[in-house]
């Protein structure tokens, strides 16, 4: 189960991928329309015209996550025909959302629906069509059935003389008794649902200060366990905190945000949920800072060299798992400390009045929050900074006193280093640094016989095992490259960094071939 759950999780985060591009491009054009800077961004002006252009067409990805969700599990949890699991999930989410529309447009009254109409509280447009607002709720739960069904039935085998309704076809024709019942049930339940929806937003905008460190705190310890996209998922993403996701209503409103003088934990106060990146940005760099200054002398140059790069992912991208895993295995107490003090300062910022959408690293602090902003609301920004700076620092003390203390084996002071290099020069291999990793990875886990199941979340590589006592040690795994090997039962999660998507489609293109020619 806990597999499954893990599994999902990081087919969660996937679809999650394409907002970083489509953010920083919001945040440009609103600066782009921002009179004080751009003099000529008049109302009906041919710059303006154009500029509001590009601001619409950010808004493509945000306006239609729940489809990007629907589309993009199925990348993630289909075990054969990704691409077909795509199709099949497609049409499940618009068979659900037509049946409902279809069911509220003549009986709507029955389920408390006073006015089938747009604009009418808790019911939206899919494809033309007036439906509950499920939210991603509604996208995942079809994106679960089509994925499920697919899976079981993809490959079925059925009479010659209905061959033509084999694989996909006979996926959709049981899928679509199952999306009407699943339809059905949820025209009863969802205004319960609803309901206690809004009393949970409720809650976590009155939760303050408290509700801020609890939620950091969870969303960072989680991390070793790949349970955290189930804290921030229905956060960011879904209807938990504000209807939409915190992110989405931030993007959209960002316009509205930019006018106004107010402080920012006034404006969106669901806002300080997504103060996760303090930590990202400014912990990570403290932790960092603190393995090199306890390394041996003779290794500090190679500590430098691994330490950079990822201290960079976590500063840029807000992707902390290649830093944080290198002191997570041999300091576990350093993790939890990382815990603390990343709520901690995500509190005390909210506490001074800063929200908005700081849950990823640098990039998305400068283009969704500080350029667009800064005008109105530059002191709360300088505050950010300092106080960050501030928690660098306390990192690097607090870090490097435990260090010290327990003589912990962080990169550069144990015996078995984490080595920079891999066992092979893959410059010089005639094959791409992909593929050649894919290789040693998959020899590493057993080889292709022994895998069960294989997916990806952000820099994880997630795979089920049917022997472990074949799988390679852990040292092994870093002599390939890995950051570390996160192991629970038959199930492992192998740290490999930004390149693990290339990585996993080139172990599955492995797989498949050797598959072929067993066949």
């Amino acid at each position: 189960m806990k597999d499954k759950i893990q599994r999902f999780g990081g087919a969660m985060f996937f679809p999650a991928l394409l907002l970083p591009f489509a953010g920083m491009l919001l945040g440009l054009t609103v600066v782009l329309l921002n009179q004080s800077l751009f003099p000529f961004a008049v109302e009906g002006a041919a710059y303006t015209k154009i500029v509001n252009i590009f601001l619409q067409t950010s808004l493509v990805i945000f306006k239609n996550l729940p489809t990007i969700f629907v589309l993009g599990i199925p990348i993630t949890l289909a075990k054969k025909e990704s691409g077909r699991a795509c199709l099949a999930s497609f049409i499940t989410y618009y068979t659900f959302n037509y049946f409902i529309g279809g069911v509220l447009e003549h009986f709507g009254s029955y389920f408390g629906v006073e006015a089938y109409e747009a604009g009418a509280l808790g019911l939206t447009e899919i494809g033309g069509v007036l439906t509950l607002d499920t939210n991603l709720i509604g996208s995942i739960l079809c994106a679960s059935l089509a994925v499920w069904i697919h899976n079981k039935y993809y490959d079925k085998e059925v009479p010659n003389m209905l061959q033509i309704f084999r694989g996909t076809p006979l996926v959709i024709i049981i899928l679509f008794p199952i999306t009407i019942i699943a339809a059905i049930i949820t025209v009863f339940v969802w205004p319960t649902i609803q309901n206690g929806i809004y009393s949970m937003q409720a809650f976590m905008v009155n939760s303050g200060v408290l509700g801020v460190w609890s939620f950091t705190f969870l969303e960072r310890l989680l991390i070793p366990t790949g349970l955290h996209h189930f804290i921030y998922g229905p956060v960011f993403y879904g209807p938990v905190a504000i209807d939409g996701g915190t992110i989405n209503y931030w993007i959209q409103h960002l316009p509205e945000f930019v006018s106004s003088t107010e402080k920012l934990s006034t404006l969106f106060p669901q806002g300080g949920l997504m103060l996760t990146g303090m930590g990202k940005v400014f912990g990570t760099t403290g932790a960092g800072i603190a393995i090199y200054l306890t390394a041996k002398p003779e290794n500090k140059k190679k500590v430098l060299g691994l330490l950079i790069p990822a201290v960079l992912t976590a500063i840029l991208t807000g992707i902390t798992e290649p830093i944080e895993f290198t002191f997570l295995f041999v300091a576990p107490l350093l993790f939890a400390l990382h815990a603390v003090l990343s709520a901690t300062m995500a509190s005390i910022a909210f506490a001074f009045g800063l929200s908005g959408n700081f849950q990823t690293g640098l990039i998305d602090f400068i283009f969704q929050n500080w350029l667009p902003l800064g005008a109105n609301h530059f002191g709360t920004y300088l505050m950010q900074v300092i106080l960050g700076l501030l928690f660098t620092g306390i990192y690097v003390v607090l870090f490097r006193a435990l260090i010290l203390k327990f003589n912990y084996a962080t990169p550069g002071r144990g015996k078995n280093e984490i080595k920079l290099t891999t066992k092979k020069d893959y410059k010089e291999s005639k094959g791409s640094i992909d593929k050649e990793l894919a290789k040693q990875y998959l020899a590493a886990l057993g080889g292709s016989s022994n895998i069960d199941s294989i997916t990806n979340c952000a820099t994880r590589l997630r795979v089920k095992v049917k022997d472990t006592s074949v799988v390679a040690s852990n040292n092994e795994f870093q002599e390939i490259g890995a950051s570390g090997v996160v192991r629970a039962g038959n199930n492992l999660q192998v740290i490999i960094g930004l390149r693990v998507p290339q990585v996993r489609g080139e172990i599955e293109s492995l797989l498949n071939s050797e598959k072929q020619s067993v066949n």
